[in-house]
């Protein structure tokens, strides 16, 4: 019997190619599993940023109701088991395995060997299967790639949150972000409502969601956030006010740092009050459980003196998200580490970052798709000829660098991936059991 990295391993060779959009083949192996639905209520969430804030804001706010509920993100940071969580918590090794292997027996019986899923096709499945098999009011899934054709895709939502679409992806997608726009519109259902975070979304969106009579519900135009309409200071810098039509409510401010994180949180609540209109009885239960939210790397401080922030984001659109924070808060000649995938945009995120990254330590990015420090160098060097940029081989390295260069009042930022995130928060990790080893060995002696 394989455990949950013996499975793991095999998944990540089985499949040809790492990616590859279709709902053909998983869609075989999802009905010979009995088409499982994850939940009484399930919410799709699709876009290019935001997604996992979206998410994790939703569900917290589900359970604040009283809901059973349930999640599905990708990719993770650390463990696997991140990707797949029931009332808050990561669900087990032996629950991943149980599901794993019946999702290889549907496999099988469905054509033999001559259905092959990848990666994310086969752990999807077993994800939507863990989520029906825990007897769950709310489900909340997150798109993995695009929309129209990510395995996801074969659940018929009761509603559709479209977060913020910006370029990303497009030797898969398409070349510009009408045709991103037309993928990610893909997910919405007829006659099921929309969200959209943006206050003009692409024109795809707005027209496929015409076709299919399903009603926009868009920020700025039907739903807001905002800060309240008071004089006292301590109200404006704790709470918003967030409304939808002519009902309104007071929530607190996102734990989580950023502007963008009161756009997300504004399209969670446009959901939940769309699946539970009754919801704002239960304003006080939801503003406890907005408080709680908190989502590994998303301009997370992993570190004071100096001040070290870790964001998973990897795209233009998050790196002005992230610029935009560092000025509001007055952070300039940050010291950017960047470790980024070889297909992904560096000279776009190295002009968003521009204006407040003064200098840049590139990393090695492992794996079939990283690249090298260097060759990542040399393309924010062309974006910003002026900018003082080197490479690094490791995090160890950029981190020890960063550390020499910032002093104690400096800020260091991380940003350009999730595993670059993951080497971060391993980073930490291991500098925390030095330190501990350090004070143990002055304690003894």
């Amino acid at each position: 019997m394989r455990n949950l990295e013996a499975w793991l391993a095999l998944l990540e060779q089985r499949h040809p190619r790492t990616i590859d959009l279709g709902l053909e083949r998983c869609g075989l192996v999802y009905c010979k599993l009995g088409s499982p639905k994850p939940a009484t209520q399930v919410i799709t969430v699709a876009g290019t940023n935001g997604k996992g804030s979206t998410v994790a804001y939703l569900a917290a706010m589900s359970g604040s109701l009283g809901q059973r509920y349930g999640t599905y993100t990708s990719p993770h940071i650390l463990r696997f088991n991140e990707r797949i969580s029931i009332m808050g918590e990561p669900v087990s090794d032996q629950c991943l395995v149980n599901a794993f292997e019946q999702v290889e027996v549907a496999r099988v019986e469905a054509a033999g060997d001559d259905v092959s899923l990848t990666y994310f096709e086969f752990t999807t499945l077993a994800a939507l299967l863990i989520l029906q098999q825990s007897e769950l009011d709310c489900a909340v899934l997150e798109v993995g790639l695009g929309g129209r054709l990510d395995t996801v895709n074969l659940i018929d939502a009761d509603c559709a949150v479209i977060t913020p679409i910006g370029l990303d992806h497009q030797g898969f997608l398409g070349p510009d972000i009408a045709s991103i726009a037309a993928e990610k519109a893909g997910i919405i259902r007829a006659g099921v409502p929309v969200v959209c975070t943006q206050s003009n979304p692409p024109e795809p969106v707005i027209k496929i969601a015409a076709c299919l009579q399903a009603k926009v519900y868009r920020r700025g135009h039907d739903f807001d956030i905002h800060a309240p309409s008071t004089p006292d200071p301590a109200s404006q810098a704790k709470l918003l006010t967030y409304s939808l039509g002519d009902r309104s409510m007071t929530v607190p401010r996102p734990p989580m740092p950023g502007q963008h994180q009161a756009d997300n949180l504004a399209a969670a609540l446009t959901a939940l009050l769309l699946m539970n209109p009754d919801c704002m009885d239960k304003a006080a239960e939801i503003a406890a459980a907005i408080g709680q939210v908190r989502v590994p790397g998303r301009l997370q401080r992993i570190h004071t003196c100096p001040t070290i922030l870790v964001d998973v984001g990897h795209n233009a659109l998050a790196a002005e998200a992230v610029a935009e924070y560092l000025q509001l808060n007055h952070q300039a000649n940050v010291i950017c580490i960047l470790a980024m995938l070889a297909d992904k945009p560096a000279g776009p995120v190295a002009l968003a970052l521009g204006g407040v990254c003064a200098h840049w330590l590139c990393a090695d990015s492992p794996g079939e798709r990283g690249q090298s420090g260097a060759l990542l160098a040399s393309r924010v060097k062309d974006a910003l000829p002026a900018a003082q940029v080197s490479s690094v081989k490791s995090m160890d390295a950029a981190m020890e660098k960063a550390l020499s260069l910032a002093g104690k009042d400096k800020t260091i930022l991380i940003f350009g991936s999730f595993s670059t995130a993951a080497e971060a928060f391993t980073w930490r990790q291991n500098r925390l059991k030095s330190l501990s080893r350090t004070n143990s060995g002055n304690t003894n002696g």
